[in-house]
């Protein structure tokens, strides 16, 4: 990352001039003048990085939300050039064209962006696994998951929809597992508590309570979400009334 480059070549600078002027002697001095170098050079480098990024992505998802996709992904395409300049950018950049495609239903398209990703971003990681059990890469699928999981333990979705996911391949049993996990990390789920009970009995898992954020991940029938989002918009014509 050239950010780094940078920084460390300024504090290697710093640290000869200090030495070789004040001595060997003071090494601790020059050691602690270029940690002080590479910290600020770090930090400004860092800022600056960070301002251009916004005046892309800022613009960029609000064309996306208005629909304006091609006009938004071109954009986002364009601060991947940021990418060699910071850590983590490129991943988060990736993350967010390969989000759009997916949720377009372009499956094809958002599948390399997704796979270049960033681990942290759970939605992508889980629209990732979602594309290998499609594929039938059902170990790609819960190596994935693992993933996610580690970066976003804390996920009630990530649990229900991993283990949606396994009882679809018929890893029932494995499914109680990963929603027992969940269970331990949030013990007030209500959702995680009574899929895992459906799951046990036998019976499919009911997503419902997850509400437009399942909905993202294309598992359900066309059919069944013009079903949810009607009785949605039945639900709040009924609350305008009263």
């Amino acid at each position: 990352m050239y950010n780094l480059l940078i920084s460390a070549g300024a504090a290697v600078a710093v640290f000869l001039i200090v030495s070789l002027s004040a001595g060997f002697q003071y090494w601790w001095a020059a050691g602690l003048a270029a940690l002080v170098i590479f910290l600020g050079s770090f930090l400004v480098i860092s800022r600056i990085v960070t301002k251009k990024l916004e005046a892309i992505m800022e613009p960029a998802m609000k064309d996306i939300q208005a629909q304006r996709f091609e006009k938004g992904i071109r954009d986002l395409k364009s601060a991947l050039r940021f990418g060699k300049w910071q850590i983590y950018v490129e991943s988060q950049i990736n993350s967010a064209i390969g989000m759009v495609y997916f949720v377009r239903r372009d499956f094809s398209t958002a599948f390399p962006y997704l796979e270049k990703g960033f681990f942290k971003n759970w939605v992508t990681m889980g629209m990732l696994a979602v594309t290998y059990m499609k594929r039938n890469k059902q170990d790609k699928m819960k190596e994935t998951f693992d993933k996610a999981l580690m970066g976003s333990p804390k996920e009630s979705l990530l649990y229900a929809l991993y283990a949606y996911c396994l009882n679809e391949i018929g890893e029932t049993v494995k499914g109680c597992e990963v929603l027992a996990k969940g269970v331990s990390k949030l013990p007030g789920d209500e959702n995680l508590k009574h899929n895992l009970e459906l799951l046990r009995e036998g019976k499919k898992m009911k997503m419902k309570g997850y509400g437009e954020m399942w909905l993202q991940f294309h598992l359900e029938s066309l059919g069944t979400i013009q079903k949810q989002q009607m009785a949605a918009m039945g639900g709040r014509r009924r609350i305008i009334r009263k």
